[in-house]
């Protein structure tokens, strides 16, 4: 016996050594790769090329780095909105580009990113280089884009969508009423909306009068942009939703809203006419993030300021890539604010908000930041409840006309789960405790009067606490912020009357602005958060794989419902300053 467990524990060892020394040599074949792949040349650009743009493709407030596209021929990774619109400056006067191709097969992004990229094709357009877009179905997001363009097409099977805007808000107290879960709410604010999904079965009145005016900003702002490059009054465009018009790309074409009916094979060759070349001719064309690795686009100078990206929900601890770690996130505003070299901060939001405490935390640290240097804050997509209030401190704020803003409200959730272990489960609960509230908060049993009423109170608290840092940092009467408040969610343009927002404009115009206020002409920008090393950034990729599965499983809305599930989580028994659940436009 003593032999045998002699041989089991020798071939156990070996195996072990076997793993560890497999694990060992394909990492060093992977180093080897990436940086036999990565010591390469540039992609180069060549004479006559055509940038593409697809709307299809998604772009974070921050590039994502691919750390193993040298490998598989993806590519480095995917720039940022930001980077996006310095690429697009940047080929503007690159001899080597000839004009930009919108490919308009989907919407990937946004309302304020959209109109921040519009932006800055616009200004392309200035060189008097051409801008020519396409789609085989273009909807109305990919539209708004690609209406800038000198001509727009769309393939004569195919559609273009004009049916105006709706919103979709899913309810889910039906299916916790049929689990017999209680979800005991608390919110200070009547527009504070976010629990809604839990409490209603449909949209309360406060609700829909809120939504339907800052959804009708968006979608009036929409029309302006679209009557501006198409040169239709807003009003035609209008009815042409209202009566739907627009039933197939002819009718689209009558109308002008589109200059032709073209499969993308006409479209390339029309290219080649502008470019001179022969049907037989190569045509170059250079996708977006293949331009971000050839060219030199960002700014450069002996001066230094940070450019600071929070983008997604606001959590406790140190969060993650797709979260505002308030742990992260004040380690990095006090690394920007000590270092003298760095003249001024630019903060860019892109969030609905999240806890009221790593809230305040972020609030705390920025607000020392302003006291030592101009701290300049641009609003993306989407800063609204705790996505403002860390906001608050700011010196100056930009935001898009379409930019999602204020929801400045509190609410908190503490589920109820007895009925549900016991009738659906099966399980009960019991114990012993030394004091009367030793177990407030506790998910088995239901919150006693008094428990209720310090819930409520610790919500009140947070809410006054919030409306006092707008108040500071706006320099307004805490009873006007009061009445604008309330969880009442306001579209960009509607901010800026109210003076929740000091400028209309996108990072661009605030990064100019900090460097004004800091009385510097040339800097370069550090950005924050700094990119990981090659093998964290793999590490990331494979713990982000399950998600994307998933996505990709349930589709865009499905896994919509089912990200608002999970977040119930990070919702129970703390203070929440977020918006409301996350609402699905068309």
């Amino acid at each position: 016996m003593r032999s045998f467990f002699k041989m089991f524990f020798a071939s156990c060892l070996g195996t072990v050594v076997g793993l560890i020394a497999l694990v060992l040599i394909g990492g060093f074949l992977i180093v080897g790769a990436v940086s036999a792949f990565g010591a390469g040349d540039k992609p180069s650009v060549a004479k006559k090329s055509v940038l593409t743009l697809n709307l299809s493709q998604h772009f974070n407030e921050q590039a994502k780095a691919n750390p193993l596209g040298a490998l598989t021929g993806d590519g480095e990774g995917t720039p940022g909105v930001y980077d996006v619109v310095r690429l697009i400056a940047h080929a503007k006067s690159d001899d080597n580009i000839e004009g930009i191709y919108i490919d308009a097969n989907g919407s990937a992004n946004s309302f304020a990113s959209s109109n921040e990229i519009r932006e800055a094709l616009l200004d392309f357009k200035k060189s008097n280089k051409f801008i020519i877009a396409h789609g085989d179905i273009v909807s109305q997001g990919a539209y708004f884009i690609a209406s800038v363009a000198d001509k727009v097409y769309v393939n004569a099977s195919g559609a273009l969508d004009w049916s105006g805007y709706n919103i979709d808000v899913v309810f889910v107290k039906g299916m916790l009423d049929k689990l017999n879960i209680e979800p005991q709410i608390f919110y200070a604010g009547k527009f504070k909306s976010a629990t809604e999904t839990f409490r209603t079965t449909q949209m309360t009145e406060e609700n829909k009068l809120q939504t339907r005016e800052w959804l009708g900003d968006l979608y009036h702002f929409f029309l302006i942009k679209t009557s501006e490059a198409r040169k239709i009054d807003t009003a035609t465009l209008h009815n042409l939703a209202n009566t739907g018009a627009i039933q197939s790309p002819q009718d689209a074409l009558n109308a002008q809203l589109i200059d032709g009916l073209r499969y993308e094979t006409d479209v390339k060759d029309e290219l080649k006419k502008r470019l001179d070349l022969g049907k037989y001719d190569k045509l170059n064309y250079v996708a977006i993030s293949t331009y971000a690795d050839a060219v030199t686009f960002k700014q450069s100078g002996s001066n230094k300021m940070a450019l600071i990206y929070a983008e997604g929900n606001i959590v406790d601890g140190r969060g993650g890539s797709e979260a505002i770690g308030s742990e992260e996130y004040v380690r990095i505003i006090r690394k920007a604010r000590l270092d003298k070299s760095i003249k001024a901060i630019v903060f860019r939001i892109n969030s609905g908000g999240g806890s009221a405490l790593a809230s305040e935390n972020i609030w705390k640290e920025l607000s020392l930041a302003k006291a030592e240097k101009p701290l300049v804050v641009s609003f993306g997509d989407v800063a609204a409840s705790g996505g403002y209030y860390i906001a608050a401190p700011a010196d100056s704020i930009f935001a898009h006309a379409n930019t999602i803003t204020g929801s400045i409200g509190v609410f908190g959730i503490i589920p109820n789960m007895k009925g549900f272990f016991n009738d659906k489960l099966g399980i009960s609960f019991d114990g012993v405790k030394t004091a009367t509230y030793a177990d407030a908060g506790a998910v088995y049993r239901p919150l006693t009067e008094a428990e209720k009423v310090f819930v409520q109170q610790g919500v009140d608290r947070t809410y006054q606490q919030f409306k006092q840092r707008v108040a500071q940092g706006r320099k307004k009467d805490i009873a006007f912020i009061d009445s604008i408040a309330q969880g009442r969610v306001w579209s960009g343009e509607d901010a800026l009357r109210l003076g929740l927002v000091d400028k209309i404009g996108g990072l661009k115009e605030a990064v100019a602005c900090a460097a004004r206020m800091a009385k510097i002409s040339e800097f370069r920008l550090r950005e924050f958060p700094e990119k990981q090393s090659w093998i964290n950034e793999i590490m990331g990729k494979t713990t982000s794989e399950p998600t994307a599965k998933i996505k990709e499983q349930l589709g865009e809305e499905q896994y919509r419902i089912y990200q608002q599930i999970i977040d119930l989580k990070q919702m129970c028994n703390t203070p929440q300053a977020r918006m409301p659940f996350q609402f699905i436009v068309r």
